[in-house]
């Protein structure tokens, strides 16, 4: 009812229209969210790979299990959702005529995620974290800002890259 109201009055008034090309106010972008989200899938599937090696889990272990799982799973989801937006709303034409492989670096990271989410594998996860690792290396390039390798101070105590700000 409301709409229909205002659809009417914009008959007579011809309102300017307004849009924006992003989703979230620009310049509010940071890669760190998804490498966050790889070291959890990673720091995951090491506390499952833990359990893996027991014969037999007790009620408490099988619940731990389902509750690691579904947090590998849910980080898993983050990383796409991270990326795509980073893709979707800050990568251009300047960007993507800097840096071509970023298409197919993408396309790369969600197929890695997938792989990472299907298995508990530290193998899928640590690829992954390359992946992203590149992503947030490129990302930072783009926007003038140097980077650096460090390893995370937690587990999983894996190299990430951090821009190096002053």
């Amino acid at each position: 009812m409301f709409y229909n109201l205002i659809a009417k009055i914009d008959e007579k008034f011809h309102f300017p229209v307004v849009s924006a090309h992003c989703d979230i106010p620009c310049k509010i972008y940071d890669p760190i969210s998804a490498q966050l989200a790889v070291l959890t899938i990673i720091r995951m599937v090491d506390l499952l790979d833990e359990l893996k090696a027991k014969d037999t889990l007790t009620l408490d272990e099988q619940a731990q299990f389902l509750r690691l799982v579904d947090q590998k799973e849910k980080h898993g989801l983050k990383v796409k959702a991270e990326v795509n937006v980073i893709w979707g709303d800050y990568i251009k034409a300047p960007q993507l005529d800097a840096y071509p492989e970023l298409h197919e670096l993408v396309h790369n990271i969600m197929l890695a995620t997938s792989q990472a989410k299907q298995h508990i594998s530290k193998a899928a996860s640590l690829k992954l974290l390359t992946l992203v690792n590149r992503f947030a290396e490129i990302f930072w390039t783009t926007k003038g800002v140097e980077t650096f390798v460090a390893a995370c101070p937690y587990p999983p105590t894996q190299p990430l890259i951090y821009p190096k700000l002053a």
